[in-house]
Order: structure tokens, then C-alpha cells, then sequence
């Protein structure tokens, strides 16, 4: 993992950077070349200077130990303000498995990933088609439901690992009843990876969960719900904790999904700031404004044309987010 530079946007010597990493990784250490996964992270358009790696395999080589992923956590950080992990414990087959995972991102953070890399491996058996269905099944409930600021990257990286070394049975399918449990734990262990992107959003001040209800289907949900959570004007009313309703419903028409007008609900946490196509009449303003100094919010729509939901996680947008990113290369 290389945290110095995208290496993308880089041409032909961006790829053969790669390669030459590949290939000296894989003699190195007695592997073959295609298993060697090479992941970069930082300035987009800066080209990779491998010999930086090669030059260091041996060093890295007899520092390598089982029960470092802290290290190598706090080791892939750019912005990040804190090293990210998250670990479970499953059972296939009466036999228990682990599930260790690291990843990295506070900004270029929207859903189909953005600009993070992350590393999740596991003691059990599971073949690759199997891990490849359940990684591309669970990252669109996790990874590809938060958003810091909208902006998605060029070096999304999510690889998942099966060292086979636990004593549980080998698995071949995805849908085997005995991974049931650890169907669960995965989902759980990503999800975890995700929120803490979102907490350790640049600049972020507040975690805001954003839930959509009576859409057309679970896509239309899905597009409602990034709507609001990528909206400027939304984000910064979170950021001043102002309950500024009309620009959630601002969001939600700008999503040009099916919507019932006189029937939408906009709910911040247990309040209830519109329904039935204007103010509730239930309305309190000292009681949002109360609400809104929360760290953690919950926002829930309701647009009343069917039973499609979907949930969204992000972060406010702040003046600290503008100062990150405006010295981001200075």
C-alpha cells in the first residue's frame, strides 16, 4: 500500500510502476505476480516512485509481524485524523473464524466507495468467487451508503482475504447455509469500517444518519437519501445546527425521483418539522434548535409512494473542510 501518491492519471508509467512493484513483491516473497495486490492513495496525477518499495522489501520483510493491523492502520493515513479497524469473531460449521479488517478516507467520501482503501481478511476458508459475491453484495450496504462531501475518487480499493487458516470447513458458494453467521459479521465488520469514514469526515463536526421511507423502490430511496446527504446548503445547516427543513425538501424534489407532495414527512430525530406537504403544526423551533446541538443526528423522510427505504450516512460541512482542502497540496 503506497499512501504517498494516487499513481493515477499517471499513463503508461503509472502501470508499469505497478508492475515493477508486483514483480519484486512476488519474488520477494515467493508468490506469484497476480497475487500481489498494489493499492495507492494521495495526490492524483503524481506518478508512483516504486523504487521507494523495492528498495525497502528486505527491511520489510523482518518487520513484518500476524498482530500489527494498528500499525498498518495509522500507516495508510493522509487526511485521516485516526487509524480505522474493526474486528468480529464468526462461526461456520461449529468452528470459529475471525474477521479483521483496515481501511482509510476522510475526504473525496461518496457512495460507490470514494477515495478509500480498505483491507478486510478472515481465517476461514472461503473461495475467491465466493468472497468476491459477498464483498460486491455488502459494500452497497456499507461503503456505498456514506458520503463526506459528494465526490468520488479513482482509486477505490475494498480487498478481501481468506488466509484458510482456522480449522473450519472450506467453503466454495456464497450462499451456503453454514456461512449464515458469517454473512452477518462481514456485513457488520464493513459497516463499522464505513462509519468511522463518516466520523472522521475533514472537518466534520456532526454524524448524521439519513433514513428514507415510502419511495417507488430501494434505488429511488437510495438516490433521495444522497441527495439530501450530499446537498451544500443541507450539510452546512447541519454544520450551523440550524433545522432548516426546507432545504431537506429542497433536496428531496432535486432528486427527481416520484414523490407524493402532500404526503412527505420530514422528521429530525423524535421532531417532527413537516407532514402532509407543510409545516407540522407539532412544530417547536426551541426544541430543534435543542436537537441539532446533538453530535450524532438522525434525519428521516418519508415520501409517501410506496415501500422502497434506504439509509445514508454523512457527515456537516464546515469551514475547517474548506481550509483542509484548500492547503490540501501547500
Amino acid at each position: 500500500v503506497n499512501a504517498g501518491c494516487a499513481n493515477s492519471f499517471t499513463g503508461k508509467p503509472g502501470a508499469d510502476a505497478v508492475r515493477r512493484v508486483a514483480s519484486a513483491v512476488a519474488k520477494r516473497f515467493d508468490c506469484r505476480q497476480r497475487d500481489v495486490m498494489v493499492a495507492s492513495t494521495g495526490v492524483i496525477g503524481v506518478l508512483l516512485d516504486d523504487a521507494k518499495i523495492t528498495q525497502r522489501l528486505s527491511d520489510i520483510e523482518t518487520r513484518l509481524t500476524d498482530d500489527n493491523w494498528a500499525g498498518a492502520a495509522r500507516a495508510i493515513m493522509t487526511t485521516d485524523t485516526f487509524a480505522k479497524g474493526a474486528y468480529a469473531e464468526a462461526v461456520i460449521d461449529g468452528e470459529k473464524v475471525k474477521i479483521a479488517g483496515i481501511c482509510k478516507g476522510s475526504g473525496m467520501i461518496a457512495p460507490d466507495m470514494a477515495t478509500m482503501l480498505a483491507f478486510v481478511a478472515t481465517d476461514a476458508a472461503i473461495s475467491p468467487a465466493a468472497l468476491q459475491t459477498l464483498a460486491s453484495l455488502y459494500t452497497r450496504t456499507t461503503f456505498n451508503c456514506v458520503t463526506v462531501d459528494g465526490d468520488r475518487s479513482t482509486n477505490d480499493t475494498l480487498l478481501l482475504f481468506a488466509t484458510g487458516q482456522s480449522s473450519a470447513p472450506n467453503i466454495s458458494r456464497a450462499g451456503d447455509k453454514r456461512l449464515a453467521d458469517f454473512r452477518e459479521k462481514l456485513e457488520a465488520v464493513l459497516l463499522d469500517l464505513a462509519l468511522q469514514l463518516v466520523r472522521d469526515g475533514e472537518g466534520a463536526s456532526k454524524f448524521v444518519k439519513i433514513s428514507v421511507t415510502g419511495a417507488e423502490s430501494p434505488a429511488s430511496a437510495r438516490k433521495i437519501a444522497r441527495t439530501i446527504a450530499e446537498s451544500p446548503l443541507v450539510k452546512t445547516a447541519f454544520a450551523g445546527e440550524d433545522a432548516n427543513w426546507g432545504r431537506i425538501a429542497m433536496a428531496i424534489g432535486r432528486a427527481d425521483e416520484p414523490i407524493d407532495r402532500d404526503r412527505v414527512k420530514i422528521q429530525f430525530g423524535p421532531l417532527i418539522a413537516a407532514q402532509d406537504g407543510l409545516i407540522s403544526p407539532t412544530y417547536d423551533e426551541a426544541k430543534m434548535s435543542a436537537y441539532m446541538k446533538n453530535q450524532e443526528l438522525e434525519v428521516s423522510v418519508d415520501v409517501g409512494v410506496g415501500r422502497g427505504t434506504a439509509t445514508v450516512w454523512t457527515c456537516d460541512l464546515t469551514k475547517q473542510y474548506v481550509a483542509i482542502n484548500g492547503d490540501y497540496r501547500s
